[in-house]
């Protein structure tokens, strides 16, 4: 879904700098052509018919041409994926998160849900990244059908990964839900995007994206 939005982006931006280009030599042309020097009289033409329509029907056409693919991915931002590999759960609170990971529950007391702290400056290690790194991170496989239920358990939150092209406001007392395709592996670095109180900015998001079987190995260690 975020690569077509990105796709839709470039092609509207390839249209207005044909539309940017016509009218600028439109503009500079009648500033050139007509200027009170050349003609000192102008001629006193009211209406032109067929250019007229032309500016009418060519706009026309390309707002159509927009609609199309626009509407398509408005449908399809809506739907969610109907058996996805993996459900999980993230859960905002002042000011951190908590993950669950619902498949794996067999008890309350056998469950794989851990919170997810920012990591204090003081305590970065070489290389990581100042306010965005976290002390246990969200871990998905990657090329995977993923749905992720977004609740808060206080205010409301917002959890937002750029990167991926997700957003899900966490709201107290309903549950949220969004569908995630991580194409390829690697870590991924988001932020709570609502302003939560004092501490708003120091709940980051890491989403760190596996092989199946890397995966698999990370859950067997981490289940209990």
């Amino acid at each position: 879904m975020m690569q077509g939005i990105m796709d839709l982006h470039h092609d509207i931006f390839f249209f207005l700098i044909l539309i940017l280009v016509f009218v600028l030599w439109i503009l500079v042309g009648a500033l050139w052509h007509f200027h009170y020097k050349k003609n000192p009289i102008p001629q006193r033409i009211v209406h032109g018919t067929t250019i007229e329509i032309l500016w009418t029907i060519f706009p026309s056409l390309i707002l159509m041409f927009i609609a199309i693919p626009s509407f398509a991915l408005l449908y399809a931002m809506d739907e969610v994926v109907v058996d996805p590999a993996i459900t999980m759960k993230a859960i905002g609170h002042q000011w951190y998160w908590t993950y669950e990971y619902s498949d794996y529950n067999s008890s309350d007391e056998e469950s794989l849900t851990f919170d997810s702290y920012m990591i204090p400056e003081d305590d970065l290690e070489l290389g990581q990244l100042r306010l965005l790194e976290v002390d246990n991170r969200l871990v998905v496989p990657a090329n995977s059908h993923l749905r992720l239920l977004v609740t808060s358990a206080d205010v409301l939150h917002s959890w937002a990964v750029p990167s991926l092209g997700v957003k899900c406001d966490a709201v107290p007392g309903r549950l949220n839900q969004i569908s995630i395709l991580v194409q390829r592996e690697g870590v991924y670095y988001g932020q709570c995007s609502e302003i939560c109180g004092t501490n708003h900015a120091f709940m980051p998001i890491v989403v760190e994206a596996l092989s199946l079987k890397d995966y698999c190995d990370w859950v067997d260690s981490h289940q209990f």
